[in-house]
């Protein structure tokens, strides 16, 4: 029983350490906020449209097409970062599949440009 309890302790520490520091942050969050924000910072930032409106409401498109955009990016760079590390010891066939991975992006960069995606009027 005491080899179990032994085993387990450290295990059982950092899941009392964890969910303290949970209830601890929630608190200091309900403490500190700020109750009534100023009109900056309820006005519409990113998406084009207030923050607190019908969540059915009509918008352009293109925030979608930015939207895209970014996330094939990121994904490239997600996916080039590991192979540029390995790049001394990738075989030729690896190699070749990033490349071909690299071609289908840009082809798809040159589709979204080709229909004005990128630009904004």
């Amino acid at each position: 029983m005491l080899d179990v309890t032994r085993d387990y302790a450290p295990i059982l520490i950092f899941l009392g350490i964890a969910i303290g520091l949970g209830v601890l942050l929630i608190l200091a969050a309900v403490i500190v906020a700020v109750r009534n924000p100023d009109p900056e910072k309820l006005s519409a930032y990113e998406c084009g449209f207030n923050a607190f409106d019908d969540a059915r409401m009509k918008f352009d498109v293109r925030f979608y097409l930015v939207s895209i955009l970014f996330i094939i990016f990121d994904l490239e760079i997600a996916f080039l970062f590991p192979w540029a590390v390995a790049f001394p010891t990738i075989s030729d066939v690896a190699f070749w599949s990033m490349m071909i991975f690299l071609g289908v992006l840009t082809v798809g960069f040159a589709y979204e440009w080709k229909k004005g995606a990128l630009e904004w009027e």
